[in-house]
């Protein structure tokens, strides 16, 4: 059976406020008992988070339905066997690395610093303190929890953590290990969680870190016409297998190409 994977801001949801039809076309997924995750770059929010805004916009799921950045990294962390490590998102994605040691200090010694989207908490203090530890723990890799370079927040488009990622590496003269899209390694995490004999079928508004990346990973990729979206995207040179106007299209599309549930 075919798998759907799902990006959540721009194509369920814009900011705070429902993409219409958005729950409908989810909640027909999940009612014929398709395989489905939710697969997102936001490390500004936990998966509990997550779960509870699906449920304000009367989308069911559990904690397990979703595959996010900080998840990736600590699978990594654990192959690793790395303990310390110094991490900088949200107060409520933080929670997530509960069980390991974490520090924050510039003279602490760490195996790993791992950065998110802070949004508008970045400051130079904050940068530098990155910097510092960056270059005061030679061994330590840096972590990404995404590559996205925007996204459109409900004042405009905003930056996120792919530019703060970039002048990290260019002042530590060191490359990131990227956990969350568009890296290969993300989506083939979401292959091992589903079943690689799927066939996969990723949808999102981002058309480098959701269509080119999943096509990189052998997944059919669709572009929705909301969120980041622009027809300039479209003279970019990467072609989505389909465009859709809205995720309400999804339905009818899945039917006419996968046949009647």
């Amino acid at each position: 059976m075919p798998a759907i994977l799902f990006d959540l801001d721009g194509v369920l949801y814009e900011g705070d406020k429902a993409i219409a039809g958005a729950a409908e076309a989810a909640s027909w997924f999940i009612e014929n008992s398709i395989p489905h995750l939710f697969l997102t770059n936001t490390t500004s929010k936990s998966r509990l988070a997550l779960v509870e805004k699906l449920a304000a916009f009367n989308i069911p799921a559990g904690v397990d339905n979703f595959l996010t950045p900080p998840v990736a990294a600590i699978q990594w962390l654990h192959t690793q066997q790395i303990k310390d490590i110094a991490v900088f998102v949200p107060a409520t994605t933080r929670e997530e690395f509960a069980g390991f040691n974490l520090f924050d200090n510039e003279n602490d010694r760490v195996d790993a610093v791992i950065v998110g989207d802070l949004g508008t908490q970045w400051d130079f203090q904050i940068m530098n303190t990155v910097f510092r530890l960056l270059i005061n723990n030679p061994q330590a890799t840096l972590i990404a929890l995404g590559m996205t370079r925007y996204w459109r927040a409900e004042n405009g488009l905003q930056l996120d953590v792919g530019p703060m990622i970039k002048a990290f590496e260019y002042a530590s003269d060191r490359k990131a290990l990227v956990t969350g899209k568009p890296a290969l390694a993300f989506y083939r995490s979401a292959v091992s969680l589903l079943g690689a004999e799927k066939n996969i079928v990723m949808i999102g508004d981002d058309i480098r870190g959701d269509i080119e990346a999943a096509q990189n990973a052998g997944m059919t990729a669709i572009l929705v016409r909301s969120g980041k979206f622009s027809e300039t995207d479209l003279e970019l040179g990467i072609k989505p297998d389909t465009v859709l106007d809205s995720v309400a299209d999804l339905p009818a599309w899945w039917q006419q190409n996968f046949g009647h549930i």
